[in-house]
């Protein structure tokens, strides 16, 4: 294949067809699609394994690539509830009736061709085909080659759902893998609406750089969790905890702890146990290495400054001293990537100013960065977490796969 023109004038053509389908056309569909998932678990954990027997078991994105029978039946779990939201297209945002006599109408409409270039995360391609088809729009996938096996049979079913309600299979498309196609997917004005890019900074970077496809960034995540002198120390220590070990390789868990001086020694002797446990590797600066050295923490390196603002998608992380609020909070302006910080703290003016003053698509008190979730917040799944301020910020889901027209009915009426 020289060319994947062919393939995006088939996306393009087929959004007629999505953007027609009736609210119970959708929700039939997606269970069906739920149901087949189901149907192949067998069959997606062979492919799945194929996929994993190429990545090396140190590889922190293997995580990621995993579909275990658990997370194939979280997927189909989720197909269903997508089937169960209301459709975002088609609704009627403003109405008015201007003196000439004009009616004039906003409403919802699907944004058309969507498409997404993700890495190792294969859950992705349900995620996206059943957000797609329930707002009414087409999807063309770029997985990566991590995933190749993985995301071509998961879209054969999806194509197979597709082809038995006698419609377009190419509502849901996967691309090439090979790069010598991501140049003409970035700049395919004429078939292509939006491009989404989900995966490292370095992904999000180059498509960035190199689209001129209208781009929403799903942004990596570079999180901190502040601990304030306030904090109640073994609440502190569980959240943290919770937020760097309890799935190390998404974009919302934990890379840096930022620690106020007066309560750094106590606060450690607390944590370190906890994080010595899951075998976390801790680059510390020298305050705390310092402590962390006294405590004979096994897993200890000294930090560098690219230890802070790196996003470690693994059982590591870093810690940073500082003096007091205003001190954390521009450590967290200095390298946050925007998208999910917490403060612990009982101080409530502080736990305030952080929720104001602080830039990042989630801002949280007390509480775990883990929880940043389309699902979590109550808007079902997500194509990933916006960290830009255009269109959509924070869970890209199904309430933002629209844009806007307006709709003008006229009797003859000239200006």
């Amino acid at each position: 294949m020289e060319s994947i023109q062919s393939l995006l004038e088939q996306a393009s053509q087929a959004s007629i067809a999505a953007k027609l389908l009736s609210d119970d056309e959708k929700a039939d569909i997606l269970r069906s699609l739920a149901a087949k998932i189901r149907e192949n678990t067998a069959t997606i954990s062979a492919q799945n394994k194929l996929d994993l027997n190429q990545m090396s078991d140190s590889d922190p994105k293997k995580d990621r690539l995993l579909l275990s029978p658990a997370r194939i039946e979280d997927l189909a779990k989720s197909v269903e509830d997508i089937a169960a939201l209301p459709d975002p297209s088609n609704r009627l945002l403003s109405e008015r009736i201007m003196d000439n006599g004009l009616l004039i109408q906003k409403i919802t409409v699907p944004l058309g061709v969507v498409g997404v270039i993700y890495e190792s995360r294969p859950n992705v391609t349900i995620d996206v085909a059943a957000l797609c088809i329930q707002s009414g729009n087409v999807c063309v996938l770029r997985g990566g080659t991590d995933a190749f096996y993985t995301n071509t049979f998961l879209v054969t079913l999806i194509q197979e759902v597709l082809a038995s309600f006698n419609l377009d299979v190419n509502i849901v498309q996967l691309l090439p893998t090979d790069r010598k196609f991501m140049p003409e997917l970035l700049t395919a004005t004429k078939y292509v609406d939006i491009l989404i890019p989900r995966g490292s900074q370095q992904l999000i970077d180059y498509v960035r750089e190199h689209a001129s496809v209208p781009v929403i960034e799903t942004g990596a995540g570079v999180c901190h969790t502040y601990v304030e002198a306030s904090a109640d120390l073994e609440s502190a220590a569980k959240i943290v905890t919770n937020a760097k070990v309890s799935r190390p390789s998404v974009c919302n868990s934990l890379d840096t702890v930022i620690v106020d001086r007066e309560i750094l020694a106590p606060l450690l002797s607390i944590l370190a146990p906890k994080l010595q446990a899951y075998q976390v590797e801790i680059f510390a600066d020298p305050e705390s290495y310092a402590i962390l050295k006294q405590l004979n923490y096994p897993f200890l390196k000294e930090a560098v400054e690219a230890d802070f603002g790196r996003e470690f998608l693994d059982f590591k992380c870093s810690v940073k001293t500082v003096a007091g609020f205003d001190e954390a909070a521009k450590h967290i302006r200095k390298f946050s990537s925007k998208h999910s910080e917490a403060i612990i703290s009982k101080n409530m003016e502080y736990c305030e100013r952080f929720l104001n003053e602080v830039d990042a698509a989630a801002v949280f008190t007390n509480a775990s960065t883990r929880f940043t979730d389309g699902g979590v917040f109550g808007l079902g799944a997500e194509i990933g977490i916006s960290t830009q301020k255009l269109h959509a910020r924070g869970p890209f889901a199904l309430e933002k796969l629209v844009t806007e027209k307006w709709i003008i009915r006229g009797q003859g009426q000239v200006r």
